[in-house]
């Protein structure tokens, strides 16, 4: 198939190149890193279904620490790259924690996250909670947590909340919660050295890798957390806490993680790259295909000590569509992980300034910037022109459809309005700054700490 010329969001790249015409890997031995969690199914999936293989590359994946020790080891070569939180290419490129300059062509998954409080928070939350047919009303907002946290304070206690990571979707997604509950959960003030969150907090917010989420709450030090799955549900199986709110109920299909390499890493092994996406683009159709039919396989991989490595019952509770909130309170949740559906891979401009405009909000952007600096920083870091030319042999190689992918001459890198969150406010992407004049906590226009 001939080569055509195509022009994507200000860039020219190339449509319906074959995998031959793509040409071959520079670099055929690749060493990716993860953290345990449900999303790092598609690494896994291309991993096991020899999608990398197939694609001329081989693969070692390796669970790393935490997500600080992850993007260092992407930052100084000894990973190619790694399943990262969305703000992290975002933070390095920024310069907030370490500086760096991180790209991704990848979007791994939407929703997949929760925020679960202990036995004793929920108890006490509960009396505010509406109740139908003797169960509660979802979602359940911080409004029902305003009066446990407000008396905390009134007895000189500290109300402690984990979350995994300063510039994680789970730090974000806590703090839209609370905040939208009327609960301050605190700012940075970074220009000033305090980088610890808890500037005029209510609610303390602090650092705890996903898999210590648990016994961390099991053992009082903190009341609740933000975390992927399985972390959630493990406590529920354990009994001692109660998942009270999804991200899909805070922020309908909201992205998590991203696929995030060196630029001058992308830079060096181009094919290399569109490879590595046209195998995860195969592991994400794979996951959501036939209405997640294959999702019962997924979780047998999952469950696997080299990857997530808890029981199949508990990653099963949400990867196959269903979540337990209070111990035996199921309900249905085909979306709490999409891994393909609703364009979910595609690397959105708006997804990325969804997470700067957080950043500004809470106080890791100490400065206001202009619109315009919140589209730049996307375009830096999102590389959708890249996810195209792997789309594109996927279809030329007849190993997907192009119906299943945005419309890449038209697309402009920015979802329409959208307005499923918890607070009903509605963001575009294309005003930022607009959109922080919204929110009645938090900073906007010339404010500063």
């Amino acid at each position: 198939m001939g080569v055509i010329s195509t022009v994507v969001t200000g860039a020219v790249i190339t449509s319906g190149v074959s995998a031959k015409e793509l040409g071959y890997a520079e670099k055929e031995e690749l060493k990716f890193g993860f953290i345990k969690l449900t999303d790092m199914a598609p690494l896994a999936v291309a991993y096991e279904k020899g999608y990398f293989e197939d694609e001329g590359l081989y693969v070692t994946l390796e669970a790393q620490a935490n997500w600080k020790v992850l993007l260092d080891r992407v930052i100084d070569g000894q990973l190619d790259g790694a399943h990262m939180l969305a703000g992290q290419p975002l933070g390095a490129t920024i310069g907030y924690g370490t500086k760096a300059d991180i790209i991704t062509a990848f979007s791994m998954d939407l929703n997949g996250n929760a925020i679960t409080v202990s036995n004793d928070i929920w108890k006490e939350m509960k009396k505010h909670v509406p109740h139908e047919g003797g169960k509660p009303v979802h979602p359940i907002s911080a409004d029902s947590l305003k009066p446990v946290v407000d008396d905390f304070k009134s007895k000189g206690k500290a109300f402690k909340m984990g979350m995994v990571f300063p510039v994680s979707t789970h730090n974000y997604e806590l703090r839209y919660w609370l905040a939208a509950g009327g609960i301050h959960p605190g700012f940075y003030a970074p220009h000033k050295g305090d980088t610890s969150g808890q500037i005029d907090a209510d609610a303390l917010l602090s650092v705890t890798p996903p898999p210590q989420m648990p016994s961390t709450m099991e053992a009082g030090t903190i009341n609740g957390y933000c975390v992927g799955e399985p972390w959630n549900q493990q406590a529920v199986f354990k009994g001692i806490g109660v998942p009270v709110v999804t991200d899909y109920e805070i922020w309908k299909d909201n992205p998590e993680k991203v696929f995030g390499v060196s630029k001058g890493w992308a830079e060096q092994n181009p094919n290399t790259h569109i490879r590595v996406v046209k195998a995860m683009i195969r592991a994400a159709m794979w996951l959501d295909e036939n209405n997640n039919a294959n999702r019962p396989e997924a979780v047998k991989i999952l469950a696997k000590s080299q990857y997530v490595g808890a029981d199949y019952d508990v990653i099963a509770n949400s990867m196959t569509g269903t979540f337990e909130y209070e111990k035996g309170d199921k309900r249905a949740v085909p979306d709490f992980n999409v891994f393909f559906r609703y364009n979910a891979t595609y690397p959105f401009y708006s997804d990325a300034i969804w997470y700067l405009t957080q950043m500004r909000r809470w106080g890791q952007i100490s400065e206001p910037k202009a619109d315009s600096w919140y589209k730049d920083i996307a375009k830096q870091v999102y590389r959708p022109d890249i996810y195209a030319e792997a789309a594109r042999a996927l279809i030329a190689e007849g190993k997907a459809k192009a119906v299943d992918f945005p419309e890449f001459a038209t697309e402009t890198g920015f979802k329409p309005s959208q307005t499923h969150f918890i607070d009903n406010i509605v963001y575009d992407g294309s005003q930022p700054n607009a959109y922080l004049e919204k929110f009645a906590i938090g900073l906007k226009n010339d404010s500063k700490i």
